[in-house]
């Protein structure tokens, strides 16, 4: 890259920062102030926050798009977009009206303490943010030469410094900023390619046939199973944090619905660069470098900064957000549950849970080596666990009993965990019977609510 690019990224870091430590000051730091901003999140800063905050795997996308095409589309777009769709209609209006500060808080009020404390425990496995350190460190060493280690430390350290300072406001200023950076840069990028190479006919031309299908030359089975891997949307904890920060109900639905048209357009524009990728550098041997390869071979100095910009915003993003969400369910549903410590404290721990979520993802990004392998573990056992529950917690007139829900929760996150597990058994490296972990779990689940649920429900 060029001077102009560097100052570009420099300038970009700075305003983090700033952006970051603004309008902090002590008459803030109540639980309700640095968890959910006082409630005060208005439908545009709501939009931003949420789009940005959602769409961390930018560097999978561009593999997956450069090895199976509009594929991509069908995989990692169209499943969530169903799962936000469900969220806004089902449960948006009632998680805002639960006027509680996480999900834990909700799963208390409605079954009890242990059952809040088991969830809690999952939630904070499920929202660290080792797979966005893992990205960030394999875009740093795309673009540097660092090793993963050094842009793990790097990444880590710095997406956290402006969220400890300015907690929940700091990470929704620095996203509005990634939010416009992350559309900018893209939207660059594919103009020049459309202007350089044409349009559809050059892609027909260059990507092989399959790229142009529904399934790119995967399975159906494989393209159904993110059909269901995309049901954790429904228990997705940076959808309900900021539907209980906004300032109305209806700002939750229509938030999520207007963020839905954002993401489609923002898939449009990565599939498109990706094919785009694939037909300009066909012989590339690393898709996951996809992107910033095709950036360096089209795009001229400062242009080539801000699209970097965007590859860094997009992942930034996710980073600070699930590690503030990791630290707030330490502090005030792991902590403040657990040892009922006092109301003004629950900031002081939730800014060592930050540390704390921070260090452990940061493990965990090292250990794993795999950003899909962190998202499908992960995913496996919290969904299983949290879905049944959470989702009839504030849905549909019957609930589970709540010793019930308990078994429900401790049991199907442990029989998923177990059959995760498995796979360092089977000497093929495959699940028992061939099924994937997240199965068994969420079928145990199911067969709680049905045996023991009640014809009763608070909301």
């Amino acid at each position: 890259m060029s001077t102009i690019d560097y100052i570009i990224i420099l300038a970009y870091l700075a305003a983090l920062i700033v952006l970051g430590i603004t309008k902090r000051s002590k008459g803030d730091e109540s639980a309700v102030n640095f968890i959910l901003g006082g409630r005060m999140l208005t439908l545009p800063a709501f939009v931003a926050t949420l789009v940005s905050s959602w769409y961390g795997g930018i560097l999978g996308v561009g593999e997956y798009s450069f090895r199976y095409g509009v594929s991509n589309w069908l995989v990692f777009g169209i499943p969530y977009y169903l799962g936000a769709l469900l969220f806004a209609l089902f449960l948006a209006r009632r998680a805002r009206q639960a006027e509680v500060l996480t999900i834990p808080d909700l799963l208390e009020k409605v079954y009890g303490r242990p059952t809040a404390i088991a969830g809690s425990t999952i939630l904070f496995l499920m929202t660290l943010p080792a797979a966005y350190i893992l990205m960030t460190s394999v875009l740093l060493q795309i673009l540097f030469g660092w090793p993963l280690w050094v842009g793990a430390m790097l990444g880590t350290l710095f997406s956290i410094f402006y969220v400890y300072s300015g907690g929940f406001n700091a990470d929704v200023r620095t996203d509005i900023l990634q939010f416009i950076l992350m559309f900018a840069g893209f939207i660059v990028m594919f103009i020049f390619l459309v202007v350089d190479y044409g349009g559809f006919d050059f892609i027909k031309a260059s990507v092989p046939a399959a790229h142009l299908t529904w399934h790119g030359g995967n399975s159906g089975w494989y393209i159904a199973l993110w059909y269901v891997i995309a049901l954790s949307t429904l228990i997705e904890p940076t959808f309900y944090q900021r539907c209980y920060a906004v300032k109305s109900v209806a700002t939750a639905r229509k938030g999520i619905l207007i963020s839905i048209l954002f993401w489609i357009f923002f898939d449009f524009l990565t599939t498109s660069c990706g094919l785009y990728a694939r037909a300009v550098l066909p012989d590339l041997e690393n898709p996951v470098a996809s992107f910033p390869l095709l950036a360096h071979e089209i795009l001229p100095p400062g242009l080539l900064g801000l699209f970097i910009l965007a590859l860094l915003a997009t992942v930034m993003s996710t980073v600070d957000s699930y590690a503030f969400l990791a630290a707030s369910t330490f502090g005030r549903d792991i902590i403040w549950r657990m040892f009922r410590v006092p109301e003004n404290r629950i900031t002081f721990y939730t800014r060592i849970g930050l540390v704390l979520s921070g260090a452990l993802a940061l493990i965990a990004a090292l250990f794993f080596k795999s950003i899909v392998d962190v998202w499908h573990d992960f995913g496996s056992v919290g969904t299983p666990a949290l879905l049944i529950p959470l989702f009839f917690a504030i849905n549909g007139k019957r609930k589970m009993r709540p010793k019930i829900a308990f078994y429900s929760v401790v049991i199907s996150g442990s029989l998923s965990l177990v059959w995760l597990l498995s796979r360092y058994l089977n000497a093929d490296g495959g699940y028992w019977l061939g099924i994937e972990p997240i199965f068994p779990g969420l079928m145990v689940s199911i067969l709680f609510y049905l045996l023991g649920s009640l014809n009763r429900n608070p909301y």
